[in-house]
């Protein structure tokens, strides 16, 4: 079953003055301020594409990555991951960086590293992501 989710930005201006607020409209949790100068300068008058990206990405990659130790045998106590995605005006969104901790009792460091890879290539927006680099840092804590 197809499952489709939505979010609406209404932006009232031009780029650099302007400035709009993104609605979580599938799930209701919440509505976001965004501008320019966020974006660009990295003030914090409100969201930006990037950050809900990471936040994409950073719960997509936790619940591929708890899939994939569970099925190793090796369920994760607890994962903590940010996604930290780069934005360059003019240039574009030009990585994301996954920085994971994790408590997994009786998993090899080695088996850790390898399951934390796959995780990333198989999670659905590390694949919607792929024009852009994705770094992993993956640590047992």
């Amino acid at each position: 079953m197809a499952v489709t989710s939505e979010a609406t930005t209404v932006w009232r201006g031009d780029l650099v003055s302007g400035a709009g607020t993104t609605t979580l409209d599938s799930s209701g949790a919440g509505a976001f301020p965004v501008t320019w100068a966020s974006r660009s300068q990295g003030t914090r008058e409100g969201t930006t594409p990037e950050e809900l990206i990471g936040a994409a990405h950073s719960a997509c990659f936790s619940m591929a990555f708890s899939h994939a130790l569970a099925e190793n045998g090796t369920p994760p106590e607890s994962l903590q991951v940010t996604a930290a995605v780069t934005f360059v005006p003019g240039e574009g969104i030009t990585g994301s960086h996954l920085l994971v901790s994790a408590t997994v009792p009786g998993l090899s460091e080695e088996d850790f590293e390898r399951l934390a890879e796959e995780a990333k290539a198989g999670c659905p927006v590390s694949q919607a992501l792929s024009g852009i680099s994705i770094t992993l840092e993956a640590s047992l804590a």
